[in-house]
């Protein structure tokens, strides 16, 4: 074999066909060879011995407010502390910066505003709003994975929700150019009718936050938003689902013939409806926390699900404060969490194989968004890897999470499993959970499905 730019070597490697001790070698930022003991001479070598190297997470689902409200994090700290995580690519949501990505012109300036700046890969999701129909076209061919849509009122004024009209047309947009819808899947005719009448009524805690954003709002928007794709032929998927008949009915769907996946999170796998009036403000999200026998109901459902993702959601800490839970900031701080959750909650404590875990947070995100070269060990594949000791510890405490504000439900927890070095296209990128090189993500773009 020629020399290669980089061998890491005598690791556990968890690659599509199984687990095995083995070196990888790269060239050109590319793996180019998976195999025991590699006889050949590298620029540089990296001692695995005794760690698992895992594909480097493919976060689907971030929110990292850039260009406008960078404040609230940015690419790069988001980026920093998706790193330190494990993770090498991460797919930015359309809605929190300003402008919003709904046009080929924001597309343009969150590149520009993530160029220099972010420490991992980076791929762009376009938005779906009343009114840009005629840009999805625009937004697709300049390399947007989907379009994401929400059934529920956004709290971002530049960002609206979309009508019944607005979904159903902009579906069928998305189908011609090939590229899927996303929905954020609750009713907004029973959650904002439940908030309010809470709110008239004085009852502004935990609790009745919860009890405003019922199974059920997640449920009918579901089935609506799966009814819709099917009869315009659009791929769908599902963000953040919280309970296992969302999931369910995502799987009749599928079974029928409709183009739908789903993703759940790791706050939804980890904690519920306890943990959220304990942790108060920095647990409030959008689906809300669940009971206990929904989160099994989840991890009972996994099979049907695609993917994990973190859909970190940052805030300025004092947006996460008050005494109205309706008024506090609902998005949790947690990219930064989710390849070690997976592996604390997934392997360690329910035995969640490992190449498993690879799947749910790697090949399963990359191949259903088109990114070629993502998400495996393999020939041909870029070099993304995380370098895992799964006999150590992580400690997430507001001194180690990246991310531009500790406001997080993660920090205090000790997970199972330690991320030791990350790698992008073959150069480290954390250790340590540190930064050790210069910025270097770039945009990366699905593979052309437009259809004819």
């Amino acid at each position: 074999m020629t020399d290669l730019d980089l061998i890491v070597r005598g690791g556990t490697v968890v690659a599509p066909d199984g687990v095995r001790r083995a070196d990888v070698g790269v060239a050109d930022g590319r793996i180019v060879a998976v195999a025991p003991e590699l006889d050949a001479a590298a620029a540089e070598e990296v001692d695995a011995r005794g760690l698992h190297v895992l594909p480097g997470a493919v976060d689907a689902h971030v929110h990292l407010n850039d260009p406008g409200r960078a404040d609230t994090e940015g690419f790069d700290t988001g980026t920093l502390a998706a790193a330190a995580g494990g993770t090498t690519t991460v797919v930015d949501m359309p809605l929190n910066a300003r402008p919003p990505t709904i046009d080929a012109r924001a597309f343009d300036a969150k590149v520009a505003a993530a160029r220099g700046r972010a420490h991992v890969d980076f791929a762009l999701w376009g938005g779906l709003v009343p009114g840009n129909a005629d840009r999805m076209e625009e937004l697709a061919a300049r390399g947007v994975v989907g379009f994401k849509a929400f059934m529920a009122d956004t709290a971002t004024p530049e960002f609206a929700m979309a009508d019944d009209l607005t979904l159903y047309e902009g579906m069928a947009v998305a189908a011609k150019v090939g590229r899927p819808v996303a929905v954020h899947a609750e009713s907004e005719a029973i959650t904002s009718a439940l908030a309010a009448r809470a709110r008239r009524e004085g009852r502004t805690g935990v609790r009745d936050y919860l009890a405003s954003r019922p199974a059920v709002a997640e449920v009918e928007a579901i089935a609506r938003a799966l009814l819709l794709a099917e009869e315009t032929g659009c791929a769908l998927h599902v963000v953040h689902v919280s309970t296992g008949r969302g999931v369910a009915l995502v799987a009749e769907a599928r079974a029928r013939g409709v183009d739908a996946t789903c993703e759940t999170c790791p706050h939804y796998l980890v904690f519920d409806e306890e943990d959220a009036e304990r942790l108060g403000a920095p647990a409030k999200c959008a689906p809300p926390l669940r009971p206990a026998d929904e989160r099994d109901a989840l991890w009972a459902a996994l099979d049907d699900i695609a993917f994990v993702a973190s859909d970190h959601s940052p805030s300025l800490p004092e947006t996460k404060q008050g005494e109205d839970f309706f008024a506090i900031w609902g998005g949790i701080i947690g990219c930064q969490a989710l390849l070690a959750v997976v592996l604390d909650a997934g392997h360690h404590e329910r035995g969640l194989a490992l190449e498993r875990v690879a799947a749910l947070t790697a090949s399963a995100p990359a191949a259903r968004f088109g990114l070629a070269g993502k998400g495996r060990i393999e020939p041909g594949a870029d070099a993304d890897l995380a370098l895992a000791d799964l006999g150590g510890e992580t400690v997430l405490t507001p001194e180690t999470l990246r991310h531009r504000h500790p406001h997080s439900p993660w920090a205090g927890r000790t997970l199972r499993g330690r991320i030791v070095r990350t790698l992008v296209r073959g150069t480290t990128v954390s250790a340590g959970g540190r930064a050790v090189a210069a910025p270097r993500g770039r945009l990366v773009t699905p593979t052309p499905t437009e259809k004819s």
